[in-house]
């Protein structure tokens, strides 16, 4: 849960909003500043997906687990988080209590994270569980989800995944039981296990918003992989169609995507990988590859701009952007690095020791793995 401790402070630290209320430019001056003064005592972290005014600030760049267990290596009381709110409860969940994780706009959430709350979980897995009769279901969510999900799978014998290792996770899963609920993604649960060899016709998609799931006892019995029905917004952006026409207008382009993409998306592509695995292949790939990668449009503006010898593009020719992850604004981080020089931290992310202990399990059981 978001512990909103001293929230009502939070004007208190925000420029002022008049006609003398500070310029962006003021802003990031202030705020560099006051930064280089808090150097010993604050930890920035910036998400691959956030923008550039944002990722200068970044003492640590990385994904969502890297930067959780980076906040738990370094010795400092405040942990600023500049992505989403289940990346700031994971980096509660490693951290020991003495660190304080802040979250510089509340608002920065997550749509898939929201598509699968606990009650819904609860009722799902009552019903999967009633329609087998022996069967173990094991359950692995991707860890992009909240703390209540992750406590869900550790209470419950399973484990979290990352994108680069959920096929290692999937199989150690269906090596422990006998079928698998796989959370939040779909796309990247399908695309995994399509790649391990199981079929299509092996997995069913349990959807909360319908009776049921819209899944019958028959087809749980006869599925391998449960897939809960839920996606990231950003990865929908992109479609198969954009890769036919890219590839038409230049058999040679390197199509590149990560896994939460759809199916078919992922089937057209010339390949398919985690942020890190995205980011390595540009690396890797000589001067004058031209490539279009389907990710969040920061990062694909942020490669474009870090390897200008080769020719980098978004699959999508619209803005596939996080737009929760754009919540997170200079503004706020200088409005969080105010409160923090007086020891009164705004917007703190706090999990409740309970939760923090299934999620521990999860993440445990996944870095054994791993």
């Amino acid at each position: 849960m978001i512990d909103l401790f001293n929230q009502q402070n939070l004007e208190d630290h925000l420029p002022p909003i008049s006609e003398e209320e500070l310029s962006d430019e003021e802003v990031l001056k202030q705020a560099y500043a006051l930064q280089e003064e808090l150097k010993d005592k604050m930890l920035v972290l910036g998400h691959h997906y956030q923008q550039d005014d944002v990722i200068g600030f970044a003492d640590v760049r990385g994904d969502s687990l890297k930067l959780a267990q980076d906040a738990a290596k370094i010795d400092k009381p405040y942990i600023v988080f500049c992505g989403v709110h289940f990346m700031a409860e994971t980096a509660d969940i490693l951290t020991p209590a003495d660190k304080q994780v802040i979250l510089p706009d509340l608002r920065a959430g997550c749509s898939m994270a929201d598509m699968a709350n606990r009650a819904e979980i609860d009722k799902a897995w009552a019903y999967i569980n009633g329609s087998l009769s022996g069967e173990k279901v094991v359950p692995v969510t991707y860890i992009n989800c909240a703390a209540t999900l992750k406590s869900f799978v550790g209470e419950n014998g399973g484990s979290i995944c990352t994108s680069s290792n959920a096929e290692k996770i999937i199989e150690w899963a269906l090596e422990k039981g006998d079928k698998l609920l796989f959370f939040p993604d779909q796309h990247l649960g399908r695309n995994t296990c399509y790649k391990m060899g199981i079929g299509l016709d092996e997995m069913i998609t349990y959807d909360p918003n319908k009776f049921n799931g819209g899944v019958t006892p028959e087809q749980i019995q006869k599925a391998k992989v449960i897939l809960w029905y839920g996606y990231c917004s950003v990865h929908q952006g992109f479609t198969s169609q954009q890769v036919t026409s890219l590839k038409k207008q230049d058999p040679e382009i390197n199509v590149i995507v990560h896994p939460e993409c759809s199916f078919d998306v992922v089937q057209a592509a010339d390949e398919a990988g985690s942020t890190s695995y995205i980011i390595n292949r540009v690396k890797e790939l000589p001067a004058g590859s031209r490539i279009a990668i389907g990710t969040e449009i920061n990062l694909v503006n942020r490669l474009a701009q870090e390897f200008p010898e080769k020719k980098i593009t978004s699959l999508s020719p619209y803005q596939c952007l996080c737009t929760t992850m754009y919540r997170v604004r200079p503004r706020w981080l200088l409005a969080s690095f105010r409160a923090i020089k007086e020891d009164k931290p705004i917007n703190v992310i706090k999990v409740d020791e309970l939760t923090a202990k299934g999620s521990r399990t999860a993440l445990e059981t996944m870095l054994s793995l791993s």
